[in-house]
């Protein structure tokens, strides 16, 4: 059995979230406002179920301001030197360093997520995204002049693109809202941004940062609203040059069909079904520690997060026994305590999702650990207890979709020819990992397994400067790194007649003497 936690009666010191967002749950050039749908909807606390924030839902309208609020800002904003934006984002990453505890607290109240994990994670890998995107902002490079055409000089430009909306999901709402702002504003573009309705605290936060840091009102709006509504007009708005989403690979072909009809252009970060591949020469404990930390970060609610061990066969059943064994370990509860290693799912309706892809799994396959809500001081929350699950086949539901909890699935294999191409047999390619001692055995399942990131004898570390993203049905386009500022851009050519003439030769070859 588990070892959970339990919950702390006195909830006083978290983030006061009804105080705080009084004025509205809109942030529309530079300041607070309630949204015009006529509906509301409640912000719950995952571990407790209590309401946090009540708000006014964004409507049409809302997004209409939002965009012309972006669309007014740009001329100046992209006019901006990139020494300019760069400060500007500096100034951003100290506020957010001083503000640090609020926006860890808001975090881990929204979501669920231990508080340790919001401290140590969240708020610091954001801070440094930051950082690394104030430095990016000077370095928007085109390509040196050459002489390529006779006696013309050409070169390239890249600039920024115009208003950028985007859409972010609720498993990590600060980053994710900070990997689409940052790259868009670094290269001059400005910004509407629509968070998940479940989890909109921190997104609206970091908006008040920026300009507290002096970024022009308008460069960085927020609204908040549902897909279907706010998130639909977004991405059709015909002002709004670019989309950039992350959520499910279902919703994502529901972006791109929206999308290509004012011919936008795209990115898109979506499911993931990310495979861990043991190899008979691995460091077994290592492994296993690797596999627990993997399948459950973040509850499981993480796109690359290890769902599918596949393990070489002689560790097979020693990877079982060991992994079953420490997931037992694993301490659940509240958020805020001290010694909680796991918290809830984002909400009771996903929590009854994941459980019924484990109970409908019952029928072909072994559940070894886990499977259950927990009872007790747990009880009220969307907890789930950390799953093990064998004897699955490669073809069957738990292995192929995305469940998005934690759950992990352990099938054995023979070859390392098996091993790779049961790695990649699922729709998606975004994350995997692979664990040997051999170099060369290592290096060959990071060139053949298809997916955007292959971990060697780890799983789960992402760093600002390298890129993120997917292979197959997990889109395309990068998060971080050089990458996801160039996605940001568009290149223009530009070419010069070197010659102080006008140019009749080639006017004669197209129109003839005339």
């Amino acid at each position: 059995m588990q070892n959970p936690g339990s919950t702390t009666p006195d909830r006083v010191g978290r983030f006061p979230a009804q105080a705080r967002f009084a004025d509205g749950a809109q942030y529309i050039a530079g300041r607070l406002r309630k949204g015009t749908s006529g509906r509301t909807h409640a912000v719950t606390d995952p571990a407790t179920g209590e309401e946090v924030l009540t708000y006014e839902l964004a409507g049409a309208d809302d997004v209409d301001a939002a965009v012309a609020a972006a669309r007014a800002a740009f001329p100046a904003w992209a006019g901006a030197t990139p020494g300019e934006r760069s400060d500007a984002l500096h100034r951003l990453a100290a506020v957010l360093a001083d503000r640090a505890e609020d926006f860890a607290r808001a975090e881990s109240l929204q979501c669920g997520k231990p508080l340790k994990l919001t401290r140590e994670f969240d708020v610091p890998g954001t801070i440094d995204n930051t950082a690394f995107f104030a430095g990016a902002a000077r370095h928007l490079q085109g390509q040196s002049a050459g002489e390529y055409s006779g006696d013309h000089t050409s070169y390239v430009r890249r600039e920024p693109l115009g208003v950028v909306g985007s859409i972010a999901p609720w498993n990590y709402p600060l980053q994710m809202a900070a990997w689409k702002i940052l790259p868009a504003i670094a290269a001059g573009n400005t910004i509407v941004l629509k968070p998940a309705e479940l989890t909109p605290l921190t997104s609206l936060l970091l908006a008040q940062a920026a300009t507290e840091a002096g970024i022009p009102d308008g460069v960085i709006n927020v609204v908040t609203g549902t897909g279907r509504e706010a998130g639909e007009h977004l991405v059709g708005h015909p002002d709004v040059v670019m989309t950039s989403f992350t959520g499910s690979t279902a919703v994502g072909r529901r972006v791109a069909e929206i999308a290509t009809a004012t011919v936008k252009r795209l990115h898109l970060e979506l499911g993931g079904k990310a495979p861990f591949v043991v190899f008979d020469d691995a460091d077994l404990d290592a492994a296993v520690q690797g596999a627990v930390a993997g399948s459950l970060i973040n509850t499981g609610q993480d796109c690359t997060a290890a769902t599918r061990a596949y393990v070489q066969r002689p560790l097979y059943e020693a990877f079982v026994e060991r992994t079953a064994a420490l997931m037992e370990t694993v301490r659940l509860g509240d958020p805020f305590a001290p010694g909680t290693d796991l918290g809830p799912l984002i909400s009771h309706v996903h929590r009854d999702r994941v459980a019924a892809f484990v109970d409908r799994a019952r029928a072909y396959a072994r559940v070894v650990t886990g499977g259950e809500a927990p009872q007790g001081d747990l009880k009220n929350g969307a907890y789930y207890l950390p799953t093990l699950v064998t004897g699955a086949a490669q073809d069957s539901e738990i292995v192929q979709s995305e469940i998005f909890g934690p759950v992990l699935v352990v099938l054995p294999f023979d070859s390392d020819d098996e091993g790779i191409a049961l790695a990649n047999d699922t729709p998606y390619g975004l994350a995997a990992s692979a664990w040997s001692r051999d170099v060369y055995r290592a290096n060959r399942a990071t060139r053949e397994i298809k997916a955007g990131c292959v971990w060697v004898n780890d799983h789960i570390p992402i760093i600002s400067e390298m890129p993120h993203g997917g292979y197959k049905a997990s889109g395309f386009g990068k998060d971080m790194s050089a990458y996801s500022f160039e996605e940001y851009t568009q290149i223009k050519h530009v070419m010069f007649d070197n010659t102080a003439v006008v140019r009749k030769e080639w006017h004669r070859t197209v129109f003839g003497d005339r």
